[in-house]
């Protein structure tokens, strides 16, 4: 059976009338702060999500971006600072009242109601008519393909099925925004591939606004029109993945979000002068800084281009093949450097041990506040 999510539904299904084809809600953190004790949770978070925008909220362990979720949700309230859903303050309204569906990690699912019952919950607990549930059951489980399976237990059913029906329970009631906490987590890998492009596919379908969490740096990239980098409670960062690979705000989110070498020093005019050192800058800049420097951009050798002046003595340390790449590991008298190469068959390998002159082209690196 073909398990792909449905992006199209009929115009004349009445729960796609009822629900306007579900075009989400903006939200607008204004200034929110969350706090346990002394402990300060969420810190002065203050952007916004777009209407119909896929954003995701990306960063470790302990962050706080769950905590973030929990607060568009209602299930926890923020101590300063205000939520806006649309043009509507819901800082303080009851979560039951604020129309937002969500997806939780470990779906939520009642395990003594048939799917039907499952998906159908949230429409009886708005009191809605039997045939309009009816309706909009049908059309939710058709949007994600799962309309064979209404009568099926929940016990019977896969991961990725019980995925499938949770994410139909949250968009049966038409909600004005939709919240997934790591709900890909349990999944494995080729299993949750499948389902990014199809939960991204069926909400540019809907126009749905989609709040996502995740630690996954792939995912994040994979799914989002932008991400929300946060740590320790703060955002670092809200931007396209590609700003964020390209341009990342601090060192924190060029480590976190792909690998990178990271110089640190004090810019003067076009270099960066380091404790043992000078680097090229692209633009003129003056202060501490740090030049980021992904490792795909630098070369092991010239080719029919001279060597540069400044160009780093790296003496390989380990070598690995990481699907259709090499990964190497050079020490310099800087640090530990990354370098990486696509495997085209063209590659000239260096022994372990091996000295390489190793630069970049100075355009290609990024420079950020220390």
């Amino acid at each position: 059976m073909n398990t792909a999510l449905q992006t199209s539904a009929p115009a004349n299904d009445p729960a796609v009338a009822k629900s306007g084809e579900q075009h989400g809600y903006g939200i607008d953190f204004q200034h929110l702060s969350k706090f346990y004790g002394d402990k300060v949770v969420v810190e002065e978070a203050n952007f916004s999500v777009k209407p119909g925008e896929f954003l995701t909220i990306l960063g470790p362990s302990g962050s706080g971006k769950t905590t973030l979720l929990m607060l568009i949700a209602g299930f926890i309230s923020p101590d300063a600072g205000r939520l806006m859903l649309g043009k509507r303050d819901i800082s303080r309204v009851p979560p039951h009242q604020r129309d937002i569906g969500v997806v939780f990690q470990s779906y939520a699912l009642f395990p003594h109601m048939t799917v039907a019952q499952n998906v159908a919950y949230p429409l009886r607990a708005r009191g809605l008519p039997r045939s309009e549930q009816e309706a909009r059951v049908k059309w939710a489980l058709g949007r994600v393909h799962m309309q064979d399976f209404a009568d099926r237990r929940i016990t019977q059913l896969s991961g990725g099925q019980q995925q499938r029906i949770a994410l139909a329970r949250a968009i049966s009631f038409g909600p004005r925004a939709l919240l997934m906490d790591e709900p890909l987590s349990a999944l494995d890998r080729n299993l949750r591939v499948e389902m990014q492009r199809e939960i991204r596919s069926l909400q540019q379908s809907l126009g749905q606004t989609v709040v996502f969490v995740t630690h996954d740096q792939e995912e994040a990239l994979n799914m989002s029109d932008r991400v929300a980098v946060i740590n320790e409670g703060r955002i670092q960062q809200v931007a396209s993945p590609r700003d964020l690979y390209l341009k990342p705000a601090n060192s924190f989110v060029a480590d976190f979000f792909g690998e990178s070498n990271l110089f640190r020093g004090s810019a003067d005019g076009h270099r960066l002068v380091l404790g043992s050192g000078v680097l090229p800058l692209a633009d003129a800049r003056s202060g501490a800084a740090v030049l980021c420097v992904r490792p795909e951009t630098v070369r092991t050798d010239a080719g029919t281009q001279p060597v540069p002046d400044w160009a780093i003595d790296g003496t390989l340390r380990t070598a690995r093949f990481l699907g259709s790449l090499l990964h190497m590991q050079f020490e310099t008298h800087y640090g530990p450097m990354t370098v990486t190469r696509p495997l085209d068959g063209t590659i000239d390998v260096p022994e372990q041990g091996e000295t390489r002159r190793l630069f970049w082209v100075p355009e290609t690196a990024h420079l950020m506040a220390h």
